[in-house]
């Protein structure tokens, strides 16, 4: 199926990874959202579970092995192009990851990794639906 006007939304996974009172964000180096900071993840493949494509997509885009801990939210994000037509349309699963090994290194479609205070969060105008799981991420991260 096609990323693109697709016939129906794409399930979509996203990793909150969070170290030391920081996330870890990679900027997008494909559509959607071509150079903008996002959150880890991608598209779930048929027969994979969702915590194994978040451990997965984590590990292709930033080379870290991450433990997949709570689900902390499903969200959508529509694209529409500009003649109104749904361009993209995924349903999201966020879950919150604690990093547990290798070294940070931006690949596949990520093509830059960075750690991110609650501080720095705001000049990266991410989505507001992004902000909101990021900063629940951190927060239950202190628990």
């Amino acid at each position: 199926m096609s990323r693109e006007f697709p016939d129906q939304p794409l399930i979509g996974v996203g990793a909150v990874i969070v170290e030391d009172d920081r996330v870890l964000l990679i900027r997008r180096g494909q559509q959607p959202l071509l150079g903008e900071w996002s959150l880890p993840g991608g598209v779930l493949e048929c027969g994979e579970a969702l915590r194994e494509a978040v451990a997965r997509e984590v590990r292709e885009e930033t080379s870290l092995s991450v433990e997949v801990a709570e689900m902390l939210g499903v969200y959508e994000r529509i694209i529409r192009s500009e003649d109104g037509r749904t361009r993209y349309h995924y349903v999201l699963v966020d879950y919150l990851c604690r990093p547990m090994a290798g070294a940070l290194n931006a690949a596949t479609d990520a093509v830059e990794a960075a750690w991110f205070s609650r501080n720095e969060l705001p000049p990266l105008k991410l989505p507001a639906d992004t902000i909101e799981v990021v900063l629940k991420g951190l927060d239950r991260a202190k628990r």
